[in-house]
């Protein structure tokens, strides 16, 4: 055994390879991303990033059946993507240990959205594990694949930003490598026709009521999975996460149920605490999922949601307030403190682009990625931002209602035309849109940490592989127009999109240009002539963080600027060098 200091996700990480892992297959999303990441680094594991989620888990589900435990990683709305293979494999439960992780993201961090992932493991039929902190993180790992192969079911761990992004001591293990099971033709159980899900899923609800009766007495990482911790009789606390650790510090003299299993709820259990204190209350994160059912199976329940709130994150101080105690002091004020909007950073390749689609007043319809940022100010230049590889169809669909798709282009990076814009390319296609599609080619999983994807030419251990050709593949899925240019060539750029959006027929234009963090910029920090400049204002309309407003004109910072060049190319009067 030997102690570490580890961020949540890299316990996960070594919880997986303690538990004998061999198969990782993920697509990248915060706060999930660095539980592959780490998990690449051990030799014993092979690890790939998918294209996308669903990918992900129907390649960890093929190793499953094939006999080596798997795992698959994401965030809550990447589970969506995942839902199709997920609720099936539900159904036809595993032959080696399978968990899919997912971190949910309380208060919209880096997510268009709050889903609560509990939901979708109990509509799906499978134990769901919750975490609080990176010691459980590792723990509960190792314990989830005894589970999953004990109980014939794949297991959702469910984790959430401070306890994906926080650290803690860890003590670690060895790895114990696990034998590959043998794979045993089973149509019954792994061939989804009906005749053969009827009775897959009878069989679900009988594991599901199972765990619940087992649960109280599981134990893991040397204590018991749900646990109570009495204190004063008063007051009795059902919670679970990351949650459990802002009761703990908020009210230390209350008796508490913690719920290391979410998902089936142990009731008889929660029924038996209930009866121990005066009053129960239910504290969670996120919409009432515990409340809901606590309170269905008849146990009276003093407090959860009318005390606190659906949205954001909770904490310690939260918590105090709720229950009329003192707040504690908070160690920094920071109400004086300058705002600094969120801004694509200095030299970023898709500045040139978003310049170019304000000052033509084009209609955007955008795409989650670090170009989302593109619909603030200055450039303020997209409308629409729904999901991952939304943009295309939805440009199509805004076709279609319109009748017209002039100065109307599509924008999505990369890496999420891998993952779900390459369908809807094929859709309009085929059914003969007039739209324009740009993908923005930066060769990196820019949004998420620079984790590689079928464009960049390396796979996710870093080692070389072939780099999918995106014009080649717009080609090939019968586009005729097809551009590529750099970005920040801004007058090219400019009469490229005013010939594509004015066509009758559809285009694909590439921006090609890597991303400013992989590919150090060694020019010369720019300046601008007093003399020269007019004024006008250009510069500042780029949304670069080294261009300021200073003393009535503009003002390049220099120890922020890493002389890309983009602002002089879009001076007028060449006051920039």
């Amino acid at each position: 055994m030997a102690k570490k200091i580890m961020l949540g996700n890299e316990a996960f990480a070594r919880g997986a390879y303690e538990a004998g892992v061999r198969v990782v297959s993920s697509y990248p999303g915060t706060p999930s991303t660095e539980v592959t990441e780490a998990a690449a680094k051990y030799d014993e594991i092979y690890v790939e990033w998918a294209p996308n989620e669903k990918v992900g888990v129907e390649v960890a589900m093929g190793a499953c059946v094939g006999g080596a435990r798997s795992l698959s990683t994401m965030k809550h709305v990447g589970l969506n993507v995942a839902s199709d293979p997920f609720f099936t494999a539900a159904y036809n439960g595993v032959n080696a240990g399978f968990v899919v992780l997912v971190a949910d993201d309380n208060g919209c961090h880096s997510s268009q959205n709050e889903q609560d992932s509990r939901y979708t493991g109990r509509s799906a039929g499978v134990p769901v594990f919750e975490p609080a902190d990176s010691q459980e993180c590792l723990d509960y790992m190792k314990f989830a694949y005894e589970m999953s192969e004990k109980y014939d079911t794949v297991v959702l761990m469910r984790s959430g930003t401070r306890v994906s992004h926080s650290r803690g001591i860890v003590e670690t293990g060895e790895r114990v490598e696990k034998d590959i099971i043998p794979y045993e033709k089973n149509i019954q159980k792994y061939v989804s026709m009906p005749a053969m899900a009827r009775k897959l899923h009878v069989a679900q609800e009988k594991r599901l009521a199972q765990i619940a009766i087992d649960a109280p007495e599981m134990e893991c990482g040397g204590a018991k999975l749900n646990r109570e911790e009495m204190g004063s009789q008063e007051i009795g606390i059902v919670t679970s996460g990351i949650c459990y650790q802002y009761v703990k510090e908020a009210m230390p003299e209350a008796s508490i149920l913690k719920l290391g299993l979410v998902n089936p709820l142990a009731m008889d259990q929660i029924r038996e605490f209930a009866g121990k204190v005066d009053k129960l209350y239910v504290i969670e994160e996120g919409p009432a999922f515990l409340e809901e059912q606590i309170r269905a199976a008849g146990i009276e329940v003093a407090g959860g949601k009318d005390m606190l709130t659906i949205q954001g994150e909770y904490s310690a101080n939260m918590i105090r307030a709720a229950f009329g105690k003192e707040v504690a002091p908070v160690v920094a004020d920071t109400s004086d403190a300058p705002g600094r909007p969120p801004l694509l950073c200095a030299g970023c390749p898709h500045k040139g682009l978003f310049y170019v689609l304000s000052k033509l007043k084009t209609t955007v319809l955008g795409d989650i990625g670090c170009y989302t940022l593109a619909a603030l100010p200055p450039t303020s230049a997209m409308d629409t931002t729904l999901c991952m590889g939304g943009s295309i169809t939805m440009a199509h669909g805004f076709e279609k209602a319109t009748g017209s798709s002039k100065n109307t282009v599509a924008v999505l990076g990369d890496s999420t035309f891998f993952h779900s814009g390459i369908t809807g390319l094929i859709n309009m296609s085929y059914n003969q849109s007039t739209g324009t599609v740009i993908v923005l080619d930066n060769r990196i999983t820019g949004m998420t940490g620079h984790q590689h994807n079928p464009a960049s030419g390396k796979n996710a251990k870093g080692e070389e592989a072939p780099a999918i050709d995106i014009a080649a593949f717009a080609r090939a899925c019968g586009v005729k127009n097809v551009v590529e240019i750099d970005p920040f060539k801004v007058k090219e750029l400019e009469e490229v999109i005013k010939t594509e959006t004015e066509r009758d027929e559809l285009s694909v234009i590439v921006t090609k240009r890597p991303c400013a963090l992989i590919v150090k910029q060694t020019n010369p920090p720019k300046q601008i002539s007093a003399d020269k400049c007019k004024n006008c204002k250009q510069c500042m309309k780029i949304g670069c963080p080294a261009i300021e407003y200073k003393d009535g004109k503009p003002f390049i910072a220099s120890e922020r600027c890493v002389g890309c060049g983009l602002c002089k190319n879009v001076c007028p009067f060449d006051a920039i060098d």
